[in-house]
């Protein structure tokens, strides 16, 4: 049985994520949510393995053929119970490290040194700011050790505090619920898969990334966001301000539990940025009210719950919203 819900999920997917991002899971998207028998069969997944960047993402795992709908639906139909198998171990831990670059300019308000824990830190590559390059509308800034092979482009408005060196940080941690092992060859692959067919420059920044990580891995915690966080967070050096970031994570987490990580955190000696959608942090979303996004789809960066800028998801804009 069809959920019309479903359909419209993949519809909104197509419309509002993939345009202009991927042809081809535009394409997959918008069959999807018109095809029948394929929703019937995602309809057979627990609710939370029904997205589409996991059903697309595994499917090309398995050697699913990156083109047309109609071929790939064929597959699909076909290969059905190996793709529901892999979706149900599987998990979308979209690692972007060019969303350091919008989380760069708010690290920098903090005091350093910089112990910095991340939430739904996945293999960690957004654990690196001070690892990587970073270009700010032509505002070239390198790491103390010279020229990183990660160089994160971002376009600013609003003149964002961008430092004049990167943040020093003394200690490094993460949490997540299903960590990525960088030394293991499925997990490298996995990152590399849910990078979409034709972010071919995507894709090689995500992989020198990766090199840049599994050569210093850092530690990261398998546990609950709000469980495993207050004890992680004990560890960091006295002598360092602790930094919690959520980046694109809270989401996933169901209201209740988003409202106890919002308790647990504030309720660290920690300063806490966080860069979601709009509505996932209400302290953000209320002081927004009224305040329209320069374009759609944008998530808020906020520091302690309050708004600082807007980002784009994957990091390649920040227009900056709040007073310097």
């Amino acid at each position: 049985m069809t959920d019309p819900a479903t359909a419209a999920w993949y519809l909104r997917f197509a419309e509002h994520e993939a345009r202009g991002e991927s042809a081809i899971y535009e394409e997959w998207a918008l069959g999807v949510a018109a095809d029948a028998g394929i929703l019937a069969l995602i309809a057979e997944l627990p609710r939370p393995k029904q997205q589409p960047n996991l059903i697309f993402a595994v499917s090309r795992l398995l050697g699913a053929p990156e083109g047309p709908y109609g071929p790939w639906r064929d597959w699909l139909a076909d290969h059905w119970d190996a793709v529901r198998a892999e979706a149900l171990v599987r998990a979308t831990q979209t690692n972007e490290p060019r969303r350091c670059a919008v989380l760069l300019p708010a690290l920098a308000l903090v005091p350093g040194p910089l112990a910095l824990l991340e939430v739904g830190a996945s293999a960690g590559l957004c654990l690196y700011p001070d690892r990587y390059s970073y270009d700010y509308d032509g505002h070239r800034l390198d790491p103390a050790a010279g020229p990183s092979t990660v160089l994160l482009e971002c376009a600013t408005t609003g003149n964002p505090p961008i430092p004049d060196a990167v943040p020093e940080i003394t200690w490094r941690a993460g949490i997540d619920l299903n960590p990525l092992d960088l030394t293991v060859a499925d997990d490298r692959l996995w990152l590399e898969t849910l990078i979409w067919p034709e972010q071919h420059a995507r894709r090689a920044r995500i992989r020198a990334a990766m090199d840049i990580v599994s050569a210093d891995p850092p530690r990261i915690v398998r546990g609950d966001a709000t469980a495993a966080l207050r004890g992680l967070a004990a560890e960091a050096p006295a002598d360092a301000t602790l930094v919690v970031v959520a980046s694109a994570a809270i989401v996933y987490l169901t209201p209740e539990n988003r409202a106890r990580f919002i308790d647990t955190v504030t309720s660290l000696d920690a300063r806490w940025i966080s860069n979601e959608g709009v509505g996932i942090v209400p302290s953000v979303r209320d002081a927004l009210q009224g305040v329209e996004p320069p374009r759609p789809g944008l998530f808020a960066l906020g520091m302690d719950g309050r708004p600082l800028a807007w980002t784009g998801a994957h990091g390649r804009s920040l227009d900056w919203i709040r007073p310097r």
